[in-house]
């Protein structure tokens, strides 16, 4: 009897002393992959997947108190995923093997009824505590999840960036609000904090100063996030930023780092916090060999993304050219017709498009889902933003003052007309410019179509880079093939643009 007295005395010790020993959490992080699943994915710049699953999987077989959180903008962007409208990177996330994720404002592309559906394929949850639907004002997903690895708790919420209101097409939230971040993340703390020893934010918030809520902010005005796994501002924070005792973490975008945040825990305390980010040669050092599962799952993926890019979408009347030396040069019929189709969508003043975003003729007859993303095939964002009309003269300065020489910057515009003299030195060489017929007025602000890479400063478009943006659209190849299945092909014969003078035209065949 004594003897199994001690022997269970014993056992129960060195279980104690095991739970209070130091214990690690490791933590990879994902943010704004926007879909980039493949090596090729980002002009060869993403890790891939496939790639990133096998270093998680490695490290989770050693250590099972092991994650992988994803900070949302990532069943969104590329054609593969679009053309299944989301279908295909669940598949690809469920054999990726993620353990949370939350909602960007771009997961929402596809309207908040197709992202709850979405949501419920998913064999591990889609986190988020602040958006709500209007009709009842409940929670569309789980808000928080409580892990027990190694004898820790981990507590884990969501939360999705109120931007989303107009940062994803608003006609595809008009059913969600979202709550206020800092309100809902101090709910959530002062419901998990007692029961945790771990608490940790996926959020995407981001850390642009023209955002009003940060995950900055969220870490300065509440108390007990010990660690903020962030997206929206594709921001690469190589150590992490430390507010108070909360360590905010970031891995950029596309896939170009696999984020890695370590946390020691003795005694249900932490001790210590660290940042990192791996790129392809430190992920491939950990699992040299890329996960079959996903790899599977992604050629099953392209399969099937094929005849649904083959499946005919539309309608051409004609042929328009997206010859490099015309659509550099000079205003062409295929850029005013999708400057229109933006325009259009996005119900803006003006809307433009830079030559170098045309990358294929729109044939005749009709059109395969391929035919309008080989135009396309950059996967941008079509926003609409604010501008001054100085800014919109320095902007048409700088289309056409490259000129005769071929530019990809030349813009393509609708809802407005200009003049320019290319014998005048650059920079003072746009004339007369109307907007909706009338004289532009320099102190007016107008609100213009375009896409995220010329409101990047893309170009060289240094006005365009710091514009209030006050919506987004989704993908530049979706708003065109709607235009022309609902207004179709008119009213795009050059004319918008008018050169005053002709000068020799170099010879760059």
């Amino acid at each position: 009897m004594i003897k199994k007295f001690l022997s269970v005395l014993i056992a129960v010790l060195f279980l104690n002393s095991a739970i209070c020993a130091a214990a690690e959490l490791v933590i990879f992080h994902t943010n704004d992959m926007h879909s980039r699943v493949q090596t090729s994915d980002d002009n060869g710049q993403s890790i891939g997947l496939a790639e990133m699953a096998a270093a998680v999987k490695a490290t989770k077989a050693k250590n099972p108190a092991t994650f992988w959180f994803d900070a949302g903008d990532t069943i969104h962007g590329m054609p593969t995923i679009n053309v299944s409208n989301g279908e295909n990177i669940i598949l690809l996330l469920n054999a990726a093997g993620i353990d949370a994720m939350t909602a960007g404002n771009h997961d929402f592309n596809y309207g908040s009824a197709q992202l709850e559906k979405l949501a419920k394929r998913l064999k591990f949850p889609l986190l988020d505590a602040n958006v709500i639907r209007k009709s009842n004002g409940k929670r569309i997903f789980k808000p928080y999840k409580i892990y027990n690895v190694n004898g820790i708790k981990v507590g884990v919420f969501g939360l999705s960036t109120p931007e989303t209101a107009y940062k994803a097409n608003p006609t595809k939230v008009t059913e969600v609000k979202i709550l206020n971040p800092v309100d809902v993340s101090n709910e959530m703390i002062k419901k998990l904090r007692p029961k945790c020893d771990v608490l940790i934010a996926i959020m995407h918030m981001g850390v642009d100063a023209s955002s009003e809520y940060t995950s900055e902010r969220i870490a300065r005005e509440t108390k007990g996030i010990d660690l903020i796994v962030d997206g929206h501002s594709h921001t690469a924070l190589p150590d992490g930023i430390r507010i108070g005792d909360t360590l905010i973490v970031q891995a950029g975008c596309y896939e170009h780092f696999l984020g890695r945040a370590t946390i020691e825990v003795e005694n249900h305390k932490i001790i210590s916090k660290k940042a990192e980010l791996l790129d392809a040669d430190e992920v491939k050092a950990i699992a040299p060999t890329p996960d079959k599962k996903v790899l599977t799952t992604l050629d099953e993926v392209n399969v099937k993304a094929d005849k649904l890019l083959d499946e005919v979408v539309s309608h051409s009347d004609k042929e328009l050219s997206s010859y490099r030396l015309l659509v550099r040069r000079n205003e062409s019929e295929l850029g005013n017709l999708a400057a229109d189709a933006y325009r259009w969508a996005t119900k803006a003043d003006i809307a433009i498009v830079n030559g170098g975003d045309l990358r294929s003729d729109l044939p005749a007859g009709d059109l395969r889902r391929r035919d309008i993303l080989a135009i396309f095939p950059f996967g941008n964002t079509l926003r609409i933003a604010e501008i001054n009309g100085a800014a919109i003269r320095k902007m048409l300065e700088h289309s056409v003052e490259y000129y005769p020489a071929s530019f990809g910057g030349f813009m393509n515009v609708s809802g407005m007309t200009f003049s320019y003299d290319p014998t005048q030195p650059g920079g003072s060489r746009v004339k007369e410019i109307f907007v909706g017929g009338q004289p532009l007025d320099e102190n007016k602000i107008y609100k213009i179509a375009l896409n995220d890479f010329l409101t990047a400063g893309g170009d060289d478009y240094t006005m365009l880079a710091n514009l209030k943006i006050v919506g987004e659209y989704g993908n530049y190849e979706e708003a065109f093939l709607n235009y022309l299945n609902e207004v179709g092909m008119k009213d795009y014969a050059v004319g918008r643009i008018t050169r005053l003078k002709d000068v020799p035209i170099p010879d760059e065949n």
